[in-house]
Order: structure tokens, then sequence, then C-alpha cells
């Protein structure tokens, strides 16, 4: 169903030289290589999983344009931060939500590393009243919020809810509330462990589709909370 063959090795090599030669003048030297080995596969991807996300929600996009859309940039941002490397040594796509304006938004998400492979879909980072919305209908819904990590599917796929906590509760939530340790959480996202091999085959649009789906329970949960559609 489409143009995406999977991401060949030529993908995964090019971020292994990339992490040893991570400057700007081997990157420009290379950049025909990053436009045919990286971009193209991507946006094959990205256009291969429109179709299966609308089946999945109408309201999460794949937006298969270079810039603007949801392929990652791969340039790092270094303003803030010690490690000043230029380039991201790995792809990412991010299905965010139609309402959503940047990756802080509920989501699907697929990483791509020569050493690491996952995707999932949930939240990272919310902001402020966001992440005050998410911990309050925890709280307040916690018959619900059982369903959504106890569902079978769910569970057969992931490992539970992921994401960085705080060592105490937040403020305002009680230390004896039902899933304290996730309304601590200042992200919620499910993750599934891939590989390079099957991501290597077209195959891996279907095995990124089963986990999306089965992920629903979560993404309808935060959608709700966030008083956005699902």
């Amino acid at each position: 169903m489409g143009d995406f063959k999977g991401f060949p090795s030529e993908f995964f090599d090019f971020f292994r030289e990339l992490s040893e030669n991570n400057d700007k003048s081997w990157f420009m030297e290379n950049k025909a290589r990053y436009e045919a080995e990286i971009v193209t596969p991507i946006l094959a991807f990205i256009q291969e999983m429109g179709t299966r996300l609308r089946k999945i929600s109408p309201h999460f996009v794949a937006d298969p344009r270079k810039s603007g859309g949801s392929m990652f940039r791969i340039y790092r941002d270094v303003r803030f931060g010690k490690d000043k490397r230029p380039y991201k040594e790995n792809a990412g796509c991010h299905f965010r939500h139609e309402n959503g304006k940047d990756a802080h938004a509920p989501g699907f998400y697929v990483h791509l590393a020569p050493d690491e492979v996952f995707y999932g879909g949930g939240i990272w980072l919310p902001q402020g009243e966001a992440l005050k919305k998410i911990r309050t209908a925890i709280a307040a819904n916690a018959n619900e919020w059982r369903r959504v990590i106890k569902n079978s599917r769910f569970a057969g796929h992931f490992d539970g809810i992921r994401g960085e906590q705080l060592t105490r509760p937040p403020r305002g939530f009680a230390e004896d509330l039902p899933h304290i340790d996730d309304i601590k959480r200042k992200s919620f996202f499910a993750i599934r462990e891939g590989t390079v091999r099957r991501a290597s085959t077209a195959a891996f649009a279907d095995e990124v589709t089963d986990a999306f789906k089965a992920s629903r329970p979560l993404m309808r949960f935060l959608c709700r909370a966030l008083d956005q559609p699902f």
C-alpha cells in the first residue's frame, strides 16, 4: 500500500557515520545522501501512515512535507546545552493531534537509530494547564485510568505508562490517591521496542500500526482530559 519498502541499510549507515563526523562540513558534503537515504524513506513512511492513521483516529495528522510536517528536523537546538553537536543522530516522526502546535501535544511517535528503534503514543512534557488537566483527570477518573492501563491489548503491546516522575506528589494531589505514581509523571506515553531488522522491511508499517491501535485507550483518555476530540 504505497511506496514504503522499509528503511534500507543505507538509512542506518548514514547515522552511524554521522555519529563519528557530527559537524557541518561533513554534513554538507553528504547533504545529497541525507536527502536520498534519510528524507526520501521517511517521507514515504509518513505517506504510508496517513491512511492508516485516519482509521485509528481522524484527528491525528501524517504530514509528508520536508519542513513543518511530521518529520522531525535533523538540526539540534544547541543554544542552552553543553552538547554542541549540530545534528541529531537519529530520525523521528511525530503524528500529532490536529489541534496541537508542537511536540508537546498528544501524538504518535516513531524513533529510528542504528542502536534503537521504538514507537508508540502519548504526550511528552505537556506544559502548565495541560499537565494539570491530565493529572486531574487521572485523579478524578481512577477507574477509567485503571481500564486504560489494564486493557488487554494495551498491556499486551506495552510495559505500562512511561514518563519521568516527580519525587513527591504535585501540589494539590494527596499521596494516597489511586495511581499516584502516574499522577507524578511529567510525561505520559506508551512505547514498544522494535528492531533495525524489522524496520528495514515494508512490514514495519504494519507493526507500527498495530502498536498505534493498541495505544488507543491511552490516546483517547489524554484527548478527553485536554478537551480534544479523538
